[in-house]
């Protein structure tokens, strides 16, 4: 029990440098694993962070370009920024900008440029931001967000509203929407183009390598032991073989910083273990025990049972296996056990209850009633009580043992329990007690299994679970 209760720590097999090594080189994939797959979710904010690396890594790996509606639109609020500086709202080549504008506005609305990109919901933002910007301003509710656009877009708005400040608005709030809009290129497949592998065949390519020199190192180290064997070894760095559901190579880059010791993860790993172990032993165990009453009932309606009482020393239908009468000897090795070892310890309480029931006896005589009355009747009539129930108790315990003691005695014992079997047999058959028996002994395992059995995976697991938390929290203080 001290054992169970105090594990032994298991010691820590030394990381090699190699194993650290590769331990980091597998993050750093799975890193880069990780931002290719969030890449295109989450490139906003991206931009807003590294835009240089982002619009490189969107352009090289991902043939991402700029969008060329929103590309030419954007081009042309800088075009009218430079004109305003130099000549004024008021000028003729501002004019055409704007009316300029305000047609390419509607039509950004109409055909949704950004709708390839699956970027609609930035379109929406800007309408927004360009109804609220206008209604601000103006007072007035635009009916549509093209005449939220076609009203900004115009030189008596401007300047109302002050040609500095709606240039800040626009430029602050609405351009860096424009700007997350983008157009990606088709493969020959049909899909988007994906150049990562450019990145990752170099790892794969690393690990593959590692994965067959522990292969070869494993089949060498340990006998009988081949080539698949040695791969089977390794199977969880398979997914970093794999150009494919990439995110599996989770598991082998949580597995080898374990393995390396640059995380503990002992603590998750004992948790888990604990779990799986302590479910998997409720539901055994109720499996168990379900399967051992359904076995018992079944052969109690079968009548295997009772085959097996009455028909047991039936050479043609019972298998014999070593030549001894077992239900026999037990019943003799029980009697051994009471005469030896029970009835000496329990003739105290035997001899009491004797001479209880011979003063119960005697009261009931009338030549006691009598006598009782008589000085010193009664002391002397509880002393020859008790001799005379010490006597008897000891009497029969003797006469028992000895009859046991001699070979007739033996003999006589065997006899009686023949008797008392063949007799129980004989009369347990009579009136229907049998099949009573069997039905109620049926239903009370059925109440078992309700009651009890069923219980298991409600009542066990939580407390098989504290006995295996307070084990782990007794091993971790020890260590």
């Amino acid at each position: 029990m001290a054992a169970l209760a105090r594990p032994r720590p298991r010691r820590l097999r030394k990381a090699s440098w190699f194993e650290r090594a590769m331990a980091l080189l597998a993050t750093l994939n799975l890193a880069l694993v990780a931002f290719d797959l969030s890449y295109s979710p989450f490139r906003d904010r991206y931009l807003q962070v590294l835009p240089t690396f982002t619009q490189w890594y969107g352009k090289t790996l991902k043939g991402i370009e700029p969008e060329r509606a929103t590309t030419a639109y954007l081009a042309l609020v800088d075009r009218l920024e430079a004109e305003v500086a130099d000549s004024g709202l008021n000028a003729p080549e501002t004019r055409d900008l704007l009316e300029e504008l305000r047609d390419r506005s509607v039509d950004i609305v109409d055909e949704n440029p950004f709708e390839v990109a699956n970027k609609s919901g930035t379109l929406e933002r800007i309408k927004n931001h360009m109804r609220e910007r206008v209604e601000e301003v103006t007072a007035v509710e635009p009916a549509s967000s093209k005449d939220a656009f076609r009203e900004f877009w115009s030189a008596p708005y401007l300047s109302q509203a002050g040609w500095q400040d709606e240039s800040i608005f626009f430029d602050q709030t609405v351009r860096p929407l424009f700007e997350t809009n983008y157009w990606r290129g088709i493969d020959f497949s049909g899909r988007p183009i994906d150049r990562f592998w450019l990145i990752d065949i170099w790892f794969m390519g690393i690990f593959g390598l590692e994965f067959l020199a522990r292969t070869y190192t494993l089949s060498r180290r340990h006998e009988d032991t081949t080539w698949f064997d040695a791969m089977l070894w390794r199977l969880y760095d398979v997914p970093l073989l794999l150009p494919f559901w990439r995110w599996l190579r989770a598991i082998p880059v949580v597995i080898r910083l374990n393995q390396a010791h640059l995380v503990n993860l002992e603590p998750i790993r004992g948790r888990l273990n604990r779990i799986l172990i302590s479910q998997f032993a409720v539901e055994l165990t109720e499996v168990v025990f379900l399967r051992m009453i359904d076995q018992i009932q079944n052969m109690i309606r079968q009548g295997q049972i009772t085959r097996w009482l009455f028909e047991a020393t039936s050479q043609s239908r019972y298998i014999d296996l070593n030549g001894v009468d077992e239900i026999q000897t037990i019943a003799q090795r029980l009697t051994q056990v009471l005469i030896d070892g029970v009835l000496p310890k329990i003739k105290p309480d035997i001899d009491r209850l004797l001479a209880h029931s011979v003063d119960g006896a005697l009261s009931q005589a009338p030549a006691y009633q009598g006598l009782k009355f008589l000085p010193g009747f009664s002391d002397l009539s509880h002393q020859l009580t008790q001799q005379i129930s010490a006597e008897v108790s000891k009497n029969l315990y003797q006469a028992v043992k000895t009859a046991l003691a001699d070979e007739r005695g033996g003999e006589l014992m065997s006899q009686l329990v023949s008797s008392f079997g063949s007799h129980f047999r004989e009369e347990i058959q009579k009136d229907d007690a049998l099949r009573e028996i069997q039905s109620l002994t049926t239903a009370l395992l059925e109440e078992i299994k309700i009651n009890y059995v069923e219980r298991l995976a409600e009542e066990d697991i939580e407390k098989l679970e504290a006995d295996r938390y307070r084990l782990y929290s007794t091993t971790q203080k020890n260590r």
